[in-house]
């Protein structure tokens, strides 16, 4: 089941990972028992480790049993993240030698009655002592060995599960996946499931991502959604559903006002200026200027009070600071004063689900602009990654409901022409197509700028001349001689539109 209803909090035992609640609907169901298997590295141990420490700050005690890692270990991996693990009690339970030979004792349990073995008495008198409302067992696979049979094995876990029932106590259980079936009769035992996956790209630094497998009577947010392992524990990243976002109260009262982007050739062009609550996709070849033209309306919404937030892809900060001087732009300024948040982002190192993360915290905290430069960076850097535009369309589906203008700058391959091609056709997304072209004139290579598309009102046909300069940025009057700007070798007309010769 997906999406999420309102859950009574204190039905729930919350995980400490704010993104894994939200996709929860508040957390774990309580006194339940659950398994959240992931290969070795995933980030189990961290994650149990941080449930069992949200635990402790709630009041409720907590168990730790390892049968895999010691408890220098596990103090270890706390002081990566500046935990204590103090007040968490740590049950280090080495096995047995003769366990694990060929002719050693593998029946957990008696084959008449549940007779419980050396080991599972160990495990379950510590339980007996402590008492405590969070348990962690980690991890399944020596069970496993121990069981050596598959019944014998489903059998300990049917019995941990009985034990717990009526002992009011939410229970995780950590596998690391090593049994080649994928222990699917595991899973059906467990009231939940919550599964972790690392990935090694052909580039770039490893991706994680979770997905919640089941979850008996409940709903949460299906998926896949990803995570990264950070000082401090997970740091989970929901999947964007717009649909959640919605408004419909507001969408029907909302009229959705008009803003400037401070140039006014370019409002005239536009109609009057970009509608709040819309996306605007800015094209065209390199060098045109298209970054000029996003910072431009960054700053001519500075000027109102807007806040902004730009994520730069293929250009540092300070490269971009500087280019900005150089045609006289307030850009600098602003981002000092605060109202443009400016952001580097190396897409070789996050995630499509951590950056959506990172433009829904600036909304969040009040930017009225999103400007993406570019998305050929993010698009290219990241082959592998599959359903990108899927992705930003239901990002900006959820920006365009908060009443956010977006601006998304695209390069074009190709330099002038009409064949050039963008990397990914995202023209249908965007409700507002602003193309950018070069042209040669009389022996000068000069720019055009026009508007093919605005679905929120009607829009100049025209195409007018664009400069940069010390100056700024600078929209010139309709280009009403020429015939074939777009081509990029126009052709002159005379005063009563016949072609001339030059």
């Amino acid at each position: 089941m997906e999406n999420q209803g309102n859950i009574d909090s204190d039905k729930r035992a919350a995980t400490g990972i704010p993104g894994l609640d939200d996709i929860l609907g508040g957390g774990f169901p309580k006194t339940r028992l659950y398994l959240v298997e992931g290969d070795p590295g995933s980030g189990k141990t961290t994650l149990a480790l941080q449930f069992l420490l949200e635990g402790i700050r709630l009041g409720e005690s907590g168990l730790y049993v390892t049968l895999s890692e010691t408890k220098d270990e596990l103090m270890a991996v706390a002081a990566s993240h500046g935990w204590s693990l103090d007040n968490v009690t740590i049950h280090e339970l080495a096995l047995p030698e003769e366990k694990l030979t060929p002719g050693g004792h593998y029946t957990f349990f008696h084959p008449s009655e549940v007779e419980l073995g050396g080991t599972t008495k160990s495990i379950l008198a510590e339980v007996e002592r402590v008492k405590p409302v969070r348990v962690v067992f980690d991890s399944l696979s020596e069970m496993r060995l121990l069981a050596r049979d598959p019944l014998k094995y489903r059998r300990q876990i049917l019995g941990l599960k009985q034990f717990f029932i009526g002992r009011n106590c939410t229970v995780l259980l950590l596998d690391d996946r090593t049994s080649s079936d994928g222990d699917l009769q595991l899973q059906s035992l467990a009231h939940g499931v919550v599964m972790l996956e690392q990935l090694s790209p052909l580039y770039g630094a490893e991706r994680r991502r979770l997905r919640v497998i089941k979850m008996r009577g409940v709903r949460f947010r299906g998926g896949y959604h990803d995570f990264t392992i950070e000082r401090g524990g997970l740091a989970v990243y929901p999947r964007l559903i717009a649909a959640e976002h919605s408004d419909k109260d507001r969408r029907k009262s909302y009229v959705r006002p008009l803003t400037s982007t401070g140039l006014e050739g370019l409002d005239q062009l536009l109609g009057g200026g970009l509608t709040m609550g819309t996306s605007t996709l800015i094209i065209g070849p390199a060098g045109c200027g298209k970054s000029a033209f996003a910072t431009q309306h960054a700053c001519a919404a500075a000027a109102r009070g807007q806040k902004t937030a730009f994520f730069a892809f293929d250009e540092g900060v300070q490269t971009l600071l500087e280019r900005s001087e150089t045609i006289g732009s307030s850009f600098p300024h602003y981002v000092k004063e605060g109202l443009i948040t400016l952001k580097q982002i190396d897409p070789a190192e996050h995630s499509p689900g951590e950056f959506i993360h990172m433009v829904r915290r600036a909304v969040e905290n009040g930017a009225s602009i999103i400007i993406i430069d570019s998305l050929n960076g993010y698009l290219n850097a990241m082959p592998e990654e599959k359903f990108l535009v899927i992705q930003l369309h239901e990002l900006l589906s959820y920006l365009n409901q908060k009443g956010v203008v977006t601006l998304l700058v695209v390069a074009q391959h190709g330099m002038v022409g009409t064949a050039m091609q963008a990397p990914v056709d995202i023209s249908y997304l965007a409700d507002t197509v602003i193309l950018l072209r070069y042209y040669e004139i009389m022996g000068h290579v000069k720019k055009a700028i026009s508007v093919v598309k605005r679905r929120n009102g009607r829009h100049e046909a025209t195409i007018r001349e664009y400069s940069l300069s010390s100056q700024g940025l600078q929209v010139g009057q309709p280009l009403k001689n020429f015939q074939g700007v777009l081509t990029g070798v126009p052709q002159i007309l005379s005063a009563e539109g016949t072609i001339g010769r030059e």
